[in-house]
């Protein structure tokens, strides 16, 4: 890959700047969006002016994946920072989202918030960290295509390398995440029978039919709610996304599709869920005359939950403390990220970002001292980790 000339982009407000310039709204969000490949051939460029070997992942023609390592003397452990570089879409933003604008300590624009103020952060901060012969361990950094979809990046990136740990660098308001929620989509699709309007003898209304499931599927959102919680996620969450059935106003609706959505908190799992659902369609069909249906299980993402005495949380903490002059508030998102794909890797890892507002929304902004900090901390930790 070509190395960029260095540049003064060693601050990581300026360099936020230019990642934020960069169109990169995920193709899978928004059809004909520019996805990944400028953002990386940057990235890579950036990486490779300051002596990391760069090697650029594209199973899927268009939305590249860069792993750029900066090899340590040998002996130490190794520590990837890991930060997606995709965005949302941009319709009915505030204002241009591609022309970063700095206003009262903050930096606006579409990504400074979710996530290029993280990524910003980790490039800066693995830059000044490996200084040639200053590290033992290797530091990687893994800017990644897709989290906002389905997260193919990680999980091509987890095909080919490894660390003895992981930051990732989602925006957390500078506070160690631990945990978050998983998720899993289903579909139900009640069946029922087509007919004239006016033949209600031959016709099942499926839609009417779906009435029932909709309302067992509140009840269990209720049964949930009441039920065991974790301490820093609460209790599982589940419902209704999207519904769909019907052909027009004189025929009796044949099918009514039932997209659903359960949030899983750690010790559920879509499995899980899958019984659950199907013991709830099955009262239904012992009770309600002429239920008929079918479950079909879609994406699902396991929830995360980090081990608080492991290594990295132990040695971000303790620099995070250092830097903000106080203990870091430990916390779960309710969101799901990497971090589970990590996990399920066997690699030790956590979450921790800026602070700011507006992912995914009309207005998104960073807090630009909450951007130096965690360069800072992140700086710190890899230094200690790697050392």
């Amino acid at each position: 890959m070509r190395a960029e000339t260095p540049e003064p982009l060693d601050d990581p407000v300026a360099l936020l700047a230019r990642l934020v310039a960069l169109d990169s709204v995920n193709p899978d969000l928004v059809p004909g969006g520019a996805g990944e490949t400028g953002i990386a051939g940057f990235c890579g460029g950036w990486l490779a002016a300051r002596g990391f070997e760069v090697h650029r992942l594209e199973r899927r023609p268009g939305r590249p994946s860069l792993v750029a390592i900066a090899r340590g003397a040998g002996g130490g452990r190794s520590l990837m920072l890991n930060g997606h570089v995709d965005t949302v879409g941009m319709a009915g933003y505030d204002g241009d989202p591609l022309a970063p604008r700095i206003l009262g300590g903050r930096m606006y624009g579409r990504g400074t918030f979710d996530m290029k103020g993280g990524v910003a952060a980790m490039m800066v901060a693995a830059a000044r960290a490996a200084a040639p012969g200053s590290l033992r361990g290797d530091v990687i950094v893994a800017c990644v295509a897709d989290e906002e979809h389905g997260s193919l990046g990680t999980e091509e990136v987890l095909e080919s390398f490894t660390a003895d740990a992981a930051i990732v660098t989602e925006p957390s308001h500078l506070e160690v995440t631990l945990a978050h929620k998983g998720f899993a989509w289903f579909e139900v699709e009640v069946q029922g029978r087509a007919a004239h309007g006016s033949r209600p003898d031959l016709g099942v209304d499926a839609i009417a039919k779906a009435g029932h499931f909709l309302v067992a599927l509140e009840e269990l959102g209720r049964r949930l709610a009441e039920g065991p919680a974790h301490p820093l996620l609460g209790t599982g969450t589940v419902h209704a996304s999207v519904i769909r059935g019907g052909e027009e106003p004189s025929t009796y609706p044949a099918t009514c599709r039932v997209t659903l959505e359960r949030r899983t908190v750690p010790g559920e799992s879509a499995d899980g869920v899958e019984r659950e659902l199907t013991a709830v369609l099955g009262r239904l069909a012992a009770e309600v005359p002429g239920f008929r249906y079918r479950l079909t299980r879609g994406l699902h993402r396991e929830p995360f939950e980090a081990d608080p005495e492991a290594a990295v949380v132990r040695v971000l903490t303790r620099n995070a403390e250092k830097v903000l002059g106080r203990r870091p508030v430990v916390r779960a998102e309710p969101f799901w990220t990497d971090c589970a794909l990590l996990d399920r890797a066997g690699i030790p890892c956590l979450l921790f970002g800026v602070n700011g507002e507006g992912a995914h929304a009309a207005t998104e902004w960073v807090d630009l001292a909450s951007l130096d900090r965690l360069t800072r901390i992140l700086t710190d930790t890899v230094t200690e980790f790697c050392s």
